[in-house]
């Protein structure tokens, strides 16, 4: 995972030479206020126990409390923490909610053990970081292995600590406990917005061709809403399978499928024999007129990116470009809107979220849609106006770093240094 550090500095340090950027604020915004790991013992269901690795790490505080995901991976490391915490810190600026970032987890497969062997690991992990977590100071919300049960157990525990319920520690909650309306869309929702904006010039995405790498809560959920918005998405695929049809899948009724538990190839085999099985690496080289990476890093490289014929790139998971790759989309004149303007969605409602348990009040699903276009529109026109597409002078993932770290230094500089 140091290839998506290296490439997260990488794209920083290229923002900031070319605005000017003071060496020390250099340094500053590339150094992390706390990274936080622990080994801790969780007793499994045989009564055995097993030791676990867990990270935290919490990047800047310049604009309030650190925000990010919480992900059970078995790969997880320091360095991907890292970079996922940077990349949260300009998201959260982009969209100008005020937060920094951060990001972390547990070093496991949370497949390989039970719900019960689930819930110790993570009522020991969240009472191994209470000294850094809480409304006011960093929020975790769910990430790639963890959902709203598990955010629940994070809240009780925390809450349990404290002796009275603090529904603010953690977002992407259930409902029951707090949770936000629309927050299980709002990446998707978001991705869709933005996508959305980007071609309104051209009649928005009623008609285009579209491919979607990565079937989950951001994959799954954009193919079915771009599909609802009058998109054709001709390429869906998960982990293990990619599918294909000219005339467009009926992603809604796939989504609902996997959601359910089934996958991708069941669902095929059972209603949609009509849609051709395809390699996986066709979807990231599909015919298609917008490409939606969706699943994991670092996925469009040097060595795929001269193959991709989207037109339009907008980046569902978090670095999923190379900077090798970008050169090369910029040389073809292929558009990339990035990561943290794009994926922003989850974080916004996040926000929310957040403004709800701190207020005790609960939005309608409507006014959070409505509130998340309103963000998602407003990030894209300022992000657009520092670079418009089509004068070849720059991309749209500099411009939204430039503006990023401009909203960084500024709070920064304000507050100025605490003796």
């Amino acid at each position: 995972m140091e290839q998506i550090l290296s490439g997260t500095l990488a794209q920083f340090n290229e923002a900031a030479d070319q605005i000017g950027l003071a060496d020390e604020m250099r340094d500053y915004l590339t150094s992390f206020k706390t990274v936080f790991q622990t080994q801790f013992p969780v007793e499994m269901d045989d009564g055995t126990m097993r030791m676990f690795e867990g990270i935290r790490v919490l990047h800047n505080t310049a604009r309030g409390p650190t925000k990010g995901g919480l992900r059970y991976a078995a790969n997880l490391g320091v360095d991907e923490a890292k970079a996922l915490a940077m990349l949260m810190t300009w998201k959260c600026a982009v969209v100008d909610v005020p937060f920094g970032g951060a990001k972390g987890g547990v070093a496991v497969d949370p497949r390989a053990i039970s719900a019960n062997e689930l819930q110790n690991l993570t009522r020991r992990f969240t009472s191994e970081i209470i000294p850094i977590i809480g409304p006011d100071k960093d929020i975790p919300a769910p990430d790639m292995g963890t959902n709203p049960q598990i955010m629940a157990w994070i809240m009780d525990t925390y809450s349990m600590n404290n002796g009275y319920t603090i529904p603010g520690v953690v977002t992407g909650k259930p409902l029951a406990l707090g949770g936000s309306e629309g927050r299980y869309e709002a990446t998707g929702r978001g991705i869709v917005d933005v996508t959305e904006e980007h071609l309104r010039a051209e009649g928005g995405v009623d008609g285009r061709r579209v491919a979607v790498q990565g079937f989950g809560n951001v994959g799954g959920v954009t193919a079915k809403l771009i599909r609802q918005a009058g998109a054709k998405v001709t390429h869906i695929s998960d982990k293990e399978t990619a599918l294909h049809h000219p005339a467009g899948i009926d992603t809604a009724a796939a989504y609902a499928f996997v959601q359910g538990g089934g996958t991708l190839a069941a669902w095929r085999e059972q209603y949609a024999r009509d849609v051709e099985v395809v390699s996986a690496d066709s979807v990231l080289t599909a015919d298609v007129d917008v490409l939606i990476p969706a699943a994991v890093e670092t996925v469009l490289t040097e060595a795929n990116a001269a193959a991709v014929r989207a037109p339009l790139i907008v980046e569902g998971a978090n670095g999923p470009t190379t900077p090798e790759a970008d050169t090369i989309f910029r040389e073809r004149g292929i558009v990339v809107i990035p990561d943290i303007l794009a994926n922003a969605g989850g974080v916004t409602v996040s926000y929310f979220e957040w403004v709800q348990a701190r207020q005790f009040q609960r939005w309608s699903e409507d006014r959070v849609n409505q509130e998340l276009q309103r963000i998602m529109a407003r990030a894209y026109q300022v992000v657009s106006a520092r670079c418009p597409t089509g004068t070849g002078t720059c991309t749209l993932r500099q411009a939204a770093n430039w503006v990023a770290i401009d909203r960084v230094v500024e709070a920064l500089t304000l507050r100025g240094i605490y003796p």
